[in-house]
């Protein structure tokens, strides 16, 4: 996931092959063509949900393709696309989150209705407060020394050892009833990982500390999702004022967010399914391998840090 942090610029003047073929319709450093737009949607829906960072795999992507990913434009855009990937969750979860809010205000109306819907969505916003206190005092290290690629490679690798060890050893004996206040606190405040080590992936984060307090992967995978809705929402609304008025035109802001929303729905669908049958162990290989790939490119001066 993206906490809105802005990494260093990529040299223009680097030796080495043109990138002008994977980089077109990049006449300003805040411009973003519709179909760089198509393919940024593309990884934003297929990697905010996986736990394998959508965080690394963009600013990888934009590396890749030219972008000057330290740009404010090109920051808002990454973090307003991700309301796609939001609206996705929202979509799919309708009738989870309608009767979450409803509890809620009957709760606020009248005591004997709090129940446990009404107490888990203020669980869920209490939980997102330490990760923005976080993000508002470690601003400058976020813009600055932590958006390294070579700290997303290190982050990458980090969160595949936390997320083995969690499948391994958590007991996986709670189910969604089960989640308590210390587990909303615990899990959300995970999410700072992530924020401050971009490539440590924010749902990686969230679904790793619920194994190791033991809830079952389908349970971890959905309180990852539910705490996902504050926080990139307000990253989103956030950024959305520096995308639009740094030169990205309206076009590519919808096609991208209607793409990211696409893609992302299915991939929710998908990682629904495929946790209830299968370990994480799939991820932690492929996080592994972009790591070393990443690597690669650092050390071979493919990509710049």
């Amino acid at each position: 996931m993206r906490f809105c942090t802005r990494p260093p610029a990529l040299p223009t003047d680097r030796a080495g092959p043109s990138r002008a073929w994977i980089s077109e319709g990049i006449d300003h450093v805040s411009a973003i063509s519709v179909g760089q737009a198509v393919l940024l949607g593309i990884v934003e829906g297929l990697t905010e949900f996986l736990p394998v960072s959508s965080t690394g795999h963009l600013k990888i992507t934009e590396g890749l393709l030219g972008i000057q990913v330290d740009d404010k434009a090109v920051v808002g855009f990454t973090a307003v696309i991700q309301v796609g990937a939001i609206a996705a969750v929202l979509v799919y979860f309708f009738s989870d989150i309608r009767r979450l809010v409803t509890a809620w205000f009957q709760g606020l109306r009248n005591p004997e209705a709090r129940q446990h819907d009404y107490h888990f969505t203020w669980w869920v916003i209490y939980a997102t407060i330490p990760v923005v206190l976080v993000g508002v005092a470690a601003k400058p290290l976020i813009d600055g020394p932590l958006a390294s690629l070579w700290v997303v490679a290190a982050s990458l690798v980090a969160g595949s050892g936390l997320m083995w060890f969690a499948d391994r050893f958590g007991r996986h004996k709670r189910g969604e009833d089960d989640i308590s206040m210390s587990d909303a606190m615990v899990v959300g405040s995970s999410q700072i990982l992530a924020l401050l080590f971009p490539g440590f992936s924010r749902s990686g984060a969230t679904i790793s500390t619920s194994l190791i307090r033991d809830l079952d992967r389908v349970a971890a995978t959905r309180l990852s999702f539910f705490l996902s809705i504050p926080a990139l929402t307000g990253a989103g609304l956030y950024e959305l004022k520096d995308a639009v008025g740094g030169g990205v035109s309206a076009t590519p802001l919808a096609v991208g967010t209607l793409v990211s929303f696409v893609v992302a729905y299915a991939s929710i669908a998908w990682l629904l399914k495929f946790v209830a049958q299968h370990t994480f162990d799939a991820f932690v290989g492929y996080r592994l391998l972009v790591a070393v790939a990443l690597v690669g490119l650092l050390s071979t001066g493919a990509l710049s840090a």
